[in-house]
C-alpha cells in the first residue's frame, strides 16, 4: 500500500471564471418572444446543477456579473450554462445552453468568449458510461449445420443523472440494428441508483445456419460485419410517468473482426449528437478558466519547495526562487497566489514581503505615491489579505451590506444620472448614512483583524517610516494604500467576490455601493482629512485581535431525522444547516430559531457516505457524542465544501474519531462490513485532517506544482533571464535598453545566475517524474472511455 502511495498522481480539477451577460435572449421571432423576460443562469457539471445567479428582471440582454469558483471533487463530461425565464405560476422555462466539453475547454481558459445558445433537448441531456462485452460465438445446431450468434452483456453503468434530484431507477435496451432487422432486448430495472450493476447477456443470431463442413473456418460475411451495429440505449423508468431517455452508445459489429472478444467502458451520448435547427436563441458572454492539476507524491516536490522557501533569506531579494517567478510572469495575475499560499504554510510570508517591499521602496521617490503601483510586493500582500482575511470582512463589512443591498434606498448625488422625481439632498442624506456605518464598523474593527494581517502592515508601517523619516504620517499612509483602497473599498464595491452577498447586486444597489467605494476611499486616503479617528483605528496593527464568532456556512440541505432505524423517503426533511467557528444547527427556516445545535467541541468526525447507504448521493454524516447527523447537501460540489468546512472547525477536537462506518445501520448490522453491534468501531479509517489554522488549509504539493507549470510556461523567459545575467557579468554594465533584459529586476547577476540554474535543473528533474509516472490509461479503460458513434 506505502509503494502505491508513492507512485499515485492526484488529479484536482477547479473551475472559475464569470458569467457576464446574455444578448438578445429567446427566440429571435414568432409567438415565444418575450419583451419583459425574467431569466437566470445555472451551471451544471454533466447534469448536475452546482451554481445558479439571481435573477434578472426584464431584460433580453441582462448583465449578470457573476463571478464563480469552486473544487470539482469528481469526474465529468460537459460543463453547461443554462439559461432558464423565470415562471411565476409554474416551472421555470429552458431558454437555451451552452455545452462545452473538458477536453475543449482548454481553448477558452482565461478569456471572454460570446456563445450562441444552444436549445434545450431532452434527447441530449446525457451524462455517464456503460461498460460492454461483446463476443461471437459459433453454434452447432441439431441438422450438424454452423450459425454465428454474437453475445452482448451490458456489466454496468457509472455516473447517470438524478432525475428530480434523487437517483434514477435505470434499465438499458440492447439492440442489434442492421439495414433489414432491429433485434431489441431488455434489462431489468434498476432501483435508485446512477451507477446500476447491471450483469446480463443478451444472445443475437448473426449468420444463417450453413452447413458444418462447408464452412470450416469460423469467420463473420465481410457484408455483415459492416452494416452491423450494437445499440444501447439507457432510460430511466418512469412508471406511470413516460420513461426519460438517459443516453445511447453504439458499436459496430466489425470491430470483432480482428478479436472475437471486445470490452470497454463507452461515453454516452445524445441522440443525433444533441444537435438540431432552431431559432436564434441569443448569446452569452462568459469567462471561463478550468485547471487540471497533476500532483506527484510529496516527495517530488522537495528540491522546488526548499528553493522557494529560502526565498526570504537570499540577498539580494531579486535573486531569490519567488522573485525570479514573479518577475519572469509579470503578466500573469495568477503566478503570485501559489507562492503567496505556499510561504503562508510555512509562515515565511512576512519575512518575504518585508525584504520585496524594502526593494520596492527603494524605487519610491515620493511618499505620497507609496504602494500605488501594481508591484510583486503590493500583489503578494493583495493575496495575502484575500486569503486570511475573509471572515474578517465578513465580521466587519457584511451586516452593514446586508442592511444597504436589502433596504434598496436610492443614493445617487449626480445630476446627470438622477430619475425622475428623485431628491438629491434626500439621496445624500441616504449615501451619508451608509459612509457613516461603513466607516465606523472599520474603525472599529480592531479587535477582528488576524494577526498575520498585523504583522504585515506592523512591518509596512516600520518600513515607510525609515525610508521617509522626514514624513510623520508615511506610517499610516503606507497601510491605508492596503486597508482601505485594496481590501475594504473592493470588498464593498464587489462584495459577491468575498462571498459576502449571494450574488452580484442590480444595477442600482451596485451604483450605490461604487459610491460608498469612492467615498471609502478618499476618506481613507491619510491627506483628505483630520487624522484624529484614523490614527485610532490605524493602531489596531498595534492590537491583539480577540476570539470572534465567526459564520462560515448557511446552506438549504436534506436532513436525516436522528436515531431512525428504517430508510424511507420520510426519514428526510428540508432545513437549513448552519456552521460558525463555535456550533453546528440545523433550523426548519432560515433565520429562524434552532432545531438542534451540536457545539463543535463536539464533532468528532465528519466523513461521506456511501451511496448505498440511503440510495441518495451527496450524502455525508457528523458524528458527535449523540446520534449521528446524516445531511444531503445539494451537489457534489456543496457536499465537499460541507465536509471540508466542519473537519477544519472540529480537527483540533480531543475526542476526533480515527475510524467510522461509511455507510448506515439498518436491520441490525451495519451495511459496510456487516457487524451486527451499532456500537462497533468503524471499518474504515478517518480522512486525516491537517492542524492548522482555517483560513490557512493549504495543499503544498498542490502549489508547488502549480508554481512548476508556471515556471515550465515561461521557460524561455527563464533563458532569457540566464542570458542577462551572463551578459552583465561579462560585460560589467547594465543591459542595453532594446534587450529584454531590461524587464528583469537583477541586482546581482551571479547569484541571480546561479539561482537560475538551480531552478532549470530542478524543473527537468520535475518534468522526468511526470513523464515517467503519467502514463495515458488505456484507450476503452474506465478511466479513458471510448467516445462512441451516435444516431
Amino acid at each position: 500500500m506505502a509503494e502505491e502511495e508513492d507512485t499515485k498522481i492526484r488529479i484536482l480539477q477547479s473551475l472559475r471564471g464569470k458569467i457576464c451577460e446574455g444578448k438578445n435572449l429567446g427566440p429571435c421571432s414568432g409567438p415565444n418572444r418575450q419583451r419583459d423576460l425574467c431569466t437566470f443562469c445555472t451551471i451544471s457539471l454533466d447534469q448536475e446543477e452546482v451554481f445558479r445567479t439571481k435573477v434578472f428582471d426584464k431584460s433580453l440582454s441582462p448583465f449578470y456579473g457573476e463571478d464563480f469558483y469552486f473544487e470539482i471533487p469528481r469526474p465529468f463530461q460537459c460543463l453547461s450554462f443554462y439559461v432558464f425565464a423565470k415562471g411565476v405560476f409554474q416551472r421555470d422555462l429552458p431558454v437555451g445552453k451552452v455545452s462545452i466539453r473538458k477536453e475543449e475547454l482548454c481553448k477558452f481558459s482565461g478569456k471572454e468568449h460570446w456563445f450562441g445558445l444552444q436549445p434545450v433537448d431532452p434527447n441530449s441531456e446525457v451524462q455517464g458510461k456503460v461498460h460492454l462485452e461483446m463476443r461471437l460465438n459459433e453454434l452447432i445446431i441439431e441438422n450438424g449445420s454452423m450459425c454465428q450468434q454474437l453475445l452482448v452483456r451490458i456489466i454496468e453503468c457509472q455516473g447517470l443523472p438524478l432525475i428530480s434530484g434523487q437517483n434514477c431507477d435505470p434499465y438499458a435496451t440492447v439492440s442489434l440494428v442492421g439495414p433489414a432487422r432491429s433485434d431489441q432486448k431488455k434489462t431489468k430495472v434498476k432501483k435508485k441508483t446512477s451507477d446500476p450493476q447491471f450483469e446480463e447477456t443478451f444472445n443475437f443470431e448473426v449468420t444463417r445456419p450453413n452447413s458444418y463442413t462447408k464452412k470450416s473456418n469460423f469467420q463473420v460475411e465481410e457484408e455483415d460485419i459492416e452494416k452491423l451495429e450494437i445499440k444501447v440505449d439507457l432510460w430511466n423508468n418512469g412508471n406511470l410517468a413516460q420513461d426519460v431517455f438517459l443516453g445511447e452508445t453504439r458499436v459496430s459489429v466489425k470491430i470483432l473482426r480482428n478479436d472475437h472478444i471486445h470490452r470497454a467502458w463507452y461515453l454516452l451520448q445524445p441522440k443525433g449528437n444533441g444537435k438540431s435547427k432552431t431559432d436564434d436563441l441569443g448569446s452569452l458572454r462568459l469567462n471561463v478558466t478550468y485547471t487540471e492539476d497533476n500532483v506527484l507524491p510529496s516527495a517530488c516536490y522537495t528540491p522546488l519547495r526548499t528553493l522557494l522557501l529560502k526565498s526570504p533569506d537570499i540577498k539580494p531579494i531579486s535573486a531569490s526562487a519567488a522573485h525570479i517567478l514573479g518577475d519572469i510572469c509579470r503578466e500573469r495575475y495568477e503566478a503570485v497566489l501559489p507562492v503567496v499560499r505556499l510561504l503562508l504554510h510555512h509562515s515565511r510570508l512576512v519575512p518575504f514581503v518585508s525584504a520585496i517591499t524594502v526593494l520596492e521602496l527603494e524605487n519610491t521617490q515620493e511618499a505620497n505615491t507609496i504602494f500605488r503601483g501594481n508591484s510583486l510586493a503590493t500583489r503578494c500582500i493583495d493575496d495575502m489579505m484575500k486569503i486570511v482575511g475573509r471572515s474578517y470582512l465578513t465580521v466587519t463589512l457584511k451586516p452593514v451590506l446586508d442592511e444597504i443591498c436589502d433596504s434598496n434606498k436610492t443614493c445617487e448625488i449626480d445630476p446627470i444620472k438622477l430619475k425622475e422625481g428623485d431628491n438629491v439632498e434626500v439621496n445624500k442624506e441616504n449615501l451619508q448614512g451608509y459612509v457613516q456605518k461603513v466607516f465606523s464598523s472599520i474603525t472599529q474593527s480592531s479587535s477582528s483583524c488576524p494577526p498575520l494581517m498585523c504583522d504585515v502592515f506592523r512591518s509596512l508601517r516600520h518600513m515607510a517610516s525609515k525610508r521617509f523619516p522626514d514624513d510623520p504620517h508615511v506610517q499610516y499612509s503606507a497601510v491605508s494604500s492596503f486597508v482601505f483602497l485594496r481590501f475594504f473599498a473592493v470588498a464593498v464595491l464587489s462584495p459577491h467576490t468575498f462571498q459576502l452577498r449571494p450574488h452580484h447586486p442590480d444595477l442600482e444597489v451596485s451604483r450605490t455601493l461604487t459610491l460608498i467605494s469612492k467615498t471609502i476611499q478618499t476618506l481613507g486616503s491619510w491627506g483628505s482629512l483630520s487624522k484624529n479617528k484614523l490614527v485610532c483605528m490605524y493602531e489596531f496593527i498595534l492590537t491583539v485581535p480577540i476570539s470572534s464568532h465567526y459564520l462560515f456556512c448557511y446552506r438549504e440541505i436534506q436532513k436525516r431525522a436522528q436515531g431512525r432505524k428504517r430508510i424511507g423517503k420520510r426519514n428526510f426533511k428540508k432545513r437549513w444547516l448552519r456552521v460558525t467557528n463555535r456550533e453546528l444547527s440545523y433550523h426548519k427556516h432560515r433565520g429562524k430559531e434552532a432545531l438542534c445545535i451540536i457545539p463543535v467541541k463536539n464533532i468528532r468526525a465528519v466523513e461521506k457516505l456511501y451511496e448505498s447507504a440511503f440510495n441518495r448521493k451527496n450524502m455525508f454524516q457528523v458524528l458527535h457524542s449523540e446520534k449521528p447527523l446524516y445531511v444531503q447537501a445539494g451537489n457534489c460540489v456543496e457536499a465537499s465544501e460541507w465536509v471540508e468546512v466542519l473537519s477544519q472547525v472540529s480537527r483540533c477536537n480531543p475526542d476526533r474519531l480515527g475510524t467510522f462506518h461509511p455507510s448506515a445501520y439498518v436491520a441490525g448490522a451495519w451495511l459496510c462490513c456487516r457487524s451486527l453491534s451499532d456500537s462497533q468501531p468503524g471499518c474504515k479509517p478517518c480522512t486525516p485532517t491537517l492542524l492548522a489554522n482555517l483560513q490557512l488549509d493549504i495543499d503544498c504539493d498542490r502549489e508547488t506544482e502549480r508554481i512548476f507549470s508556471l515556471l515550465t510556461s515561461s521557460y524561455s523567459k527563464l533563458q532569457k533571464m540566464e542570458d542577462a545575467c551572463a551578459s552583465i557579468a561579462v560585460y560589467q554594465g547594465p543591459p542595453r535598453e532594446q534587450d529584454d533584459y531590461s524587464l528583469f529586476t537583477i541586482q546581482d547577476p551571479k547569484e541571480t545566475f546561479h539561482t537560475v540554474q538551480q531552478i532549470t535543473h530542478i524543473l527537468e528533474e520535475l518534468q522526468r517524474e511526470h513523464d515517467t509516472r503519467s502514463g495515458t490509461a488505456q484507450y476503452g479503460s474506465q478511466e479513458n472511455p471510448i467516445v462512441g458513434k451516435t444516431s
